[in-house]
């Protein structure tokens, strides 16, 4: 039997950018990206701590260094620039493999800095 397990998670970042006409996606520094194990274009959930929102997207690798988070698309009606921000990935193992797993799990500072 497999189950879904909080695979990495990125606490507290704050939004940097809001790009309503942008196809879509959460754009984040990839040094964050690298920290929690995240790869282009693997699908996210954020929960927005300001306003209670949360959704679904996929990640594009931002500027090394930048701090950038970026939310790109529809998504920039519910995640403001300022606000803060909880991103999560998941992952799929078997049961005995997931009781075991590690998530890997980081606290930006408020400059999206480690």
């Amino acid at each position: 039997m497999n189950i879904q397990v909080l695979k990495s998670k990125i606490h507290k970042a704050t939004v940097t950018e809001a790009d309503l006409y942008y196809t879509g996606s959460i754009t984040i520094d990839e040094n964050l990206m690298d920290a929690v194990d995240l790869i282009e274009f693997e699908k996210v959930h954020v929960l927005n701590i300001n306003n209670g929102e949360r959704l679904e997207t996929y990640v594009i690798k931002g500027a090394r260094d930048s701090g950038t988070i970026c939310m790109n698309g529809p998504a920039a009606r519910k995640v403001a620039p300022g606000d803060t921000v909880i991103i999560l990935s998941y992952c799929s193992l078997e049961y005995n493999e997931a009781k075991k797993f590690k998530p890997a799990i980081i606290f930006p500072d408020k400059n999206n800095k480690l």
